[in-house]
Formats: structure tokens, sequence, C-alpha cells
């Protein structure tokens, strides 16, 4: 198994804890709305960049 795999399903583990913390502590809504931002604002960087 290479380092990018297990680095990849590391931040896939963090990202499920997160979403499992969010929701014992009822603050679904704002995770996913910083989500959707920071993929936006990615996407508007790479674009700007490019």
């Amino acid at each position: 198994m290479s380092i990018s795999k297990i680095r990849g399903l590391l931040y896939l583990i963090a990202r499920l804890l997160g979403d499992v913390n969010a929701v014992r502590r009822g603050t679904v809504g704002k995770r996913i709305a910083r989500r959707i931002a920071g993929k936006a604002s990615g996407r508007l960087l790479r674009r700007l960049i490019k």
C-alpha cells in the first residue's frame, strides 16, 4: 500500500469522525455549509490561478 493511499484513507477517516462529532454536537448544518463554501472557494481559486 502506497503512502498516498494511506494518506487518503486517513483523510477519509478524519472526515467521517468530524461528521460523527457534528451529529453529536448538533452542528451538522454548520458543517455542511462550511464544506460547501470551502469547495466553492477552492474551485474559484483554481480558476483564477489557471
